[in-house]
């Protein structure tokens, strides 16, 4: 385990204790009633499906403490009633009935894939998954209504109470609430039934998740993978919140929305550092509410600062209350000295790297095994130098967001991806929406990403607009990496090994959505004996973690030229695929942490934009060459020979997204002149080529560059090659040649920048 540095995260966690010791005597009394003498005899029953490598934290979860912890901490009640633990289990055809006999048992919350479930069975689409259990109301909750709350269930699902219909509810990653009171008998058990169809991967969002795993997709996950609970509210209750900080202005913007409120009711809200009651504030539900913070103290990755804050919603006698928090931060795009677009948090240009971050576990698949589980990755992360992630096609439970608030880690969020046919686009924007509804009120997410590599893309300028408008507090990545549609705030592009950048623009910023994804195979710690595979493959710690830091040393010259950002493939191994940081059970780093954590500090440095001399297409200027994808002559490298006949087209040349003019054929041959009125001390080539690549200057090889690069890469000229630049008129003359796949060619002349 590694240990927090973080100071403040030993006394959030004695605060956290003292806030929450009711709630635990609550779901151990309410475990009690609702259980009986029989939870012994059924944990004797219940034992994780072998087969695979497991976590440590395998060993602490069992049906009396699976997921214990209060699961929302933006809106904790007191009273509540944890329903994880056994449920009867039954796997019918898709159109089946209920069925008479429950014949499994299930630990809930972890999926039915899953080993910690219990089962371990490969749900397909031809079937249906049945919940039932019996809980017992707690006395104490008379008179009030009482609500089912679901984290996730994947996908599809029908609840009923008492053998009544009481909701229904469609998506795999939204939580939902459920007013069951009118479906309870006055006295005795109540019985709690689901029905769960989930395709997995037949157009609905589902991220990473496949019936057939393999390379870069993983087991799939369906029916209830998050916590499920109980709790009492009055009839007039707090539903949702917003909290949104301007700390320009020292203020916090809260909206508060009550099921159903009459004029009557009213909404305070209190501000809290600590015991100290900071700010108050006064309104009705469904208005903006503005608490003025004075001096606030920012959250930031190194400092994570939280402050309490209390809701109160009183309509007429009755009130409903929730406990939660906030933090005061603020996400924008400012230009440094030289005019690029730079990534700010607070106010202050910030570089932005960690992992890509994919969410899955060997023992839960999408459900980590324990909350210590879940706030380890974020240690690990930290400890490595990282001060954001990535998370990747999957949304997490709410807890994975609370520990990134709390430890200080920017998180990038990406919309579950899926294939998006016509008939299934109205449910993916619907998801969409209720991501950000779900999330929008944690400080540690800075950005929302809609799309991951063109898949199931779509609509997508009107979508990044959709987002844009529903939460303008944070950036909108379009799409990240392939599939840029020129809208949003950064372009993305994925770059493997790496690293690379996109070229630079005037709007965006320039960002390395995927890059790395080094593997090592480490034995007793995969996922199956054979078949696991990487980008590229070492096979010891020190190769590695040479190879590691050779690629975050190669970043800084690219964040001098503008790139704002970058993420790491991956946290850790995912079942076949090794290129975690971390193997898939968490049991060994591979990269040595020292190392690692030195070679991530540099990147949060200043960095020295280089000169430009000769602008390329990455400076994001328009430049014209003449160009032929016919030899014409064999002199054509020539500074005297007549390309009057060329085409004359706008650079870069190529079919990668970044092409102004298109070049499709095996050869290209471009030419272009430049005056200098200055020599450059220290010339280097600043080139994109795929693949290989001949650079003439005024009539002389200058450089001979075989395979491909996927960006702008700096080649040094030897001193012999620099003199071939004069003062005056000079001429560029490239011949690129492409055998496969996509193909690019652009070129300019830079010098690293002095320092001031």
């Amino acid at each position: 385990m590694i240990e927090s540095s973080d100071s403040t995260y030993y006394l959030s966690k004695q605060l956290e204790r003292k806030k929450i010791v009711k709630i635990r005597f609550i779901v151990v009394i309410g475990m009690a009633l609702a259980l009986g003498t029989g939870l012994a005899a059924q944990s004797a029953q219940w034992a994780p499906v072998p087969g695979h490598i497991m976590t440590k934290w395998a060993k602490q979860v069992s049906p009396k403490n699976a997921l214990p912890e209060y699961p929302r901490m933006q809106m904790v009640r007191k009273d509540w009633l944890n329903l994880n633990g056994l449920w009867d289990l039954a796997i019918t055809k898709k159109e089946a009935a209920r069925p008479s006999e429950f014949d499994k048992q299930i630990l809930v919350p972890y999926p039915v894939e899953s080993a910690l479930s219990g089962v371990g069975h490969m749900i397909q689409p031809t079937e249906r998954i049945w919940y039932k259990r019996t809980v017992d109301i707690p006395k104490a909750w008379s008179g009030k209504n009482v609500l089912l709350n679901f984290g996730a269930v994947d996908w599809d699902c029908v609840v009923y109470v008492n053998g009544k219909e009481v909701g229904k509810h469609t998506g795999g990653y939204s939580p939902f609430s459920i007013d069951i009171t009118d479906a309870l008998k006055k006295s005795g058990s109540q019985e709690i039934v689901l029905s769960v169809f989930d395709p997995t991967d037949a157009g609905q969002p589902h991220g990473k998740q496949v019936l057939n795993p393999g390379g870069i997709m993983y087991t799939g996950t369906s029916g209830i993978w998050q916590t499920v609970w109980l709790e009492p509210v009055v009839k007039s209750y707090i539903a949702s919140y917003t909290a949104v900080p301007d700390i320009d202005k020292n203020e916090l913007k809260v909206k508060v929305n009550s099921n159903k409120a009459f004029n009557t009711a009213s909404v305070k809200i209190d501000a809290l550092d600590g015991k100290k009651v900071v700010s108050t504030a006064s309104g009705k539900p469904g208005e903006e509410i503005t608490l003025k913070i004075k001096n606030p103290k920012l959250w930031s990755p190194d400092t994570p600062f939280l402050y309490d804050m209390k809701i109160t919603l009183t309509d007429g006698k009755a009130s409903d209350a929730i406990t939660s928090y906030f933090g005061m931060r603020k996400i924008s795009i400012l230009k440094d000295e030289n005019g690029i677009n730079r990534l700010a948090l607070n106010n202050k240009v910030l570089f932005q790297y960690g992992p890509l971050d994919q969410g899955f576990w060997p023992d839960g698949i999408y459900t980590a095994p324990t909350d210590e589980a879940l706030r380890y990755d974020i240690e690990a992360m930290k400890k490595l130098g990282c001060n954001m992630m990535r998370k990747h096609v999957k949304i997490e439970p709410d807890r994975l967001y609370y520990w990134a608030d709390r430890l200080g880690l920017l998180v990038w969020q990406d919309m579950p991806a899926g294939g998006n046919p016509p008939d299934m686009q109205a449910n993916f924007e619907r998801e969409l929406n209720e991501m950000i509804t779900s999330l929008e009120s944690h400080p540690c997410i800075i950005m929302w990403v809609v799309f991951n590599e063109g898949w199931g893309q779509y609509d997508t300028p009107r979508l990044v607009d959709m987002v844009k408008k529903r939460d303008p507090s944070r950036l909108v990545n379009n799409a990240s990496g392939w599939s840029d549609m020129r809208c949003g705030d950064v372009i993305d592009m994925h770059n493997y090994p790496g690293p690379g950048m996109p070229g630079v623009e005037p709007n965006r910023v320039a960002v390395l959505g995927e890059f790395g994804g080094l593997g090592r195979p480490i034995k007793d710690h995969v996922w199956k004996d054979s078949g696991s595979w990487g980008y590229v493959s070492f096979d010891d710690a020190a190769k590695a973690t040479d190879a590691y830091v050779s690629l975050l040393t190669r970043m800084l010259p690219l964040i001098g030229k503008g790139l704002c950002a970058a993420v790491y493939t991956q946290t850790s191994d995912c079942e076949v695929e090794v290129n975690g940081m971390m193997t898939y059970d968490r049991e060994v780093i591979k990269f040595d942490p020292t190392r690692s954590a030195e070679a991530a500090a540099k990147l949060y440095e200043p960095q020295i934009a280089p000169k430009i001399i000769v602008p390329s297409a990455d400076q994001g200027v328009s430049i014209k060459w003449r160009y032929t994808t016919e030899k014409s002559a064999d002199n054509w490298f020539a500074a005297s020979f007549d390309d009057s006949s060329w085409k004359e087209g706008e650079a870069g040349f190529g079919t990668i997204s970044r092409w102004a003019t298109k070049w499709e054929t095996n050869d290209i041959w471009i030419r272009r002149t430049f005056e200098l009125s200055s020599l450059p001390a220290k010339p280097e080539l600043n080139i994109c080529h795929d693949e290989d690549a001949e650079v003439y200057i005024n009539g002389e090889l200058a450089a001979t560059l075989p395979g491909y690069n996927s960006s702008y890469e700096s080649f040094p000229l030897s001193p012999e090659k620099a003199k071939l630049l004069k003062i005056g008129k000079n001429t560029f003359a490239i011949h690129c040649t492409q055998t496969n796949g996509a193909q690019y060619i652009d070129c300019g002349i830079s010098e690293p920048g002095e320092k001031k």
